[in-house]
């Protein structure tokens, strides 16, 4: 018997913190979306920070996927945004847990899974589901710096400055 109670806490605990961490991806992003920074050639989502969060835990990989889907679902992105950019950042999301076991000095290239897979995906999305011209390696580029900024950057500084909460360990 004690044992089905601990199995449904930690499953009730990561179904939770997945939920908190989608909600939290949604409303960031939506904070971008109010400045016109969410989408578009030039993309600064404050909520790409979050894509280190499964360095801490693996429910954070669900959560950011299915907080992704929503905020593009709000933001009125095309179907194929939907698909390929929320693919874009399960991508991140994966690389980032496969990266939590590096040593601390270098724990913010976890950060690249996500920034590689955006310069990748993205641009394709912009060229073929909005009709963005400017070719693949300039909207890379502009997608990269935005990632860059908000992704890695970001997302390391909130690594640093969560890493010692004990609700982490």
């Amino acid at each position: 018997m004690r044992r089905n109670v601990k199995r449904v806490t930690s499953s009730t605990r990561y179904l939770t913190r997945g939920a908190l961490i989608a909600a939290l991806y949604v409303v960031l992003t939506y904070l971008s979306t109010v400045f016109g920074l969410s989408s578009g050639a030039i993309q600064f989502r404050v909520s790409e920070a979050l894509l280190i969060l499964p360095i801490f835990m693996p429910e954070a990989i669900p959560g950011l996927f299915i907080g992704c889907i929503v905020s593009n679902i709000v933001s009125g992105c095309v179907i194929w945004d939907i698909i390929f950019g929320s693919l874009a950042t399960l991508i991140g999301a994966v690389g980032a847990y496969l990266l939590r076991r590096l040593p601390e000095k270098i724990k913010w290239l976890a950060t690249l899974p996500n920034l590689l897979s955006n310069m990748v995906i993205v641009p394709f999305v912009l060229m073929y589901a909005y009709g963005v011209s400017g070719g693949f390696f300039l909207l890379s580029l502009s997608v990269g710096i935005g990632e860059l900024v908000c992704g890695v950057i970001g997302g390391t500084v909130l690594y640093y400055s969560i890493k010692d909460v004990r609700l982490f360990k």
